[in-house]
């Protein structure tokens, strides 16, 4: 109840600053499974962008525990269905959490398998968590402002969504087999970019 009435708020408020949002391939998404939805990490209201346009579904997602220290945040996060990382030590916590919640629960998850918005290296846990919690991932891509001001100038933000992604052909996740799972995601990636703009370069705003 809390979540949906977030994402109205959000939905509320990025129509209030943008207004100009258009959400690509939503048949793509899966209709009665939980799934690993995945981008590249390119702006910080990307997230809000992805919840909003997945909708009806509802998510999970990994915070950065500095976030959690704040009570009035904590609150709000909990609530919205989020969960403390520590991103520099993430522990086993960092992978049990989102496996249960995939693997018991009508939510699905949210992740930037980049981990950061000035990395295109995908990380392993998104890997382990498909595979252990025996779901697809789910490739999008976020196209637009990468400034708060351009966002507030209208700009057109494009949300993409591409084929469902299975693993369950691999067989381990050792080097190669995470490699395979970095190949095809980062290979999804790359081609809805051109979907959208076959001339589209992302350069992150430090």
């Amino acid at each position: 109840m809390f979540y949906r009435f977030m994402r109205g708020v959000v939905r509320f408020v990025l129509f209030v600053l943008n207004g100009n949002a258009q959400y690509q391939n939503k048949e793509k998404l899966p209709k009665n499974e939980n799934y690993i939805l995945v981008a590249p990490h390119r702006t910080w209201w990307e997230p809000l962008y992805l919840a909003v346009a997945a909708a009806p579904k509802q998510f999970s997602f990994m915070a950065k525990e500095e976030l959690f220290k704040n009570p009035i945040l904590s609150f709000i996060l909990r609530h919205a269905n989020a969960f403390p990382v520590n991103r520099d030590n993430p522990g086993p916590s960092a992978i049990k959490t989102p496996v249960k919640r995939l693997k018991s629960t009508e939510l699905s998850l949210i992740m930037f398998p980049s981990g950061t918005r000035h990395s295109t290296d995908l990380k392993g846990g998104m890997a382990l968590i498909a595979k252990m919690s025996k779901t697809r991932i789910v490739p999008s891509v976020y196209q637009g402002p990468l400034t708060f001001g351009d966002l507030l100038k209208r700009k057109r933000v494009v949300i993409r969504f591409g084929e469902p992604i299975d693993i369950s052909d691999i067989k381990k996740m050792d080097k190669e087999g995470l490699a395979e799972v970095e190949r095809r995601t980062q290979e999804a990636f790359n081609q809805l970019d051109k979907e959208i703009n076959p001339d589209f370069t992302y350069e992150a705003k430090k």
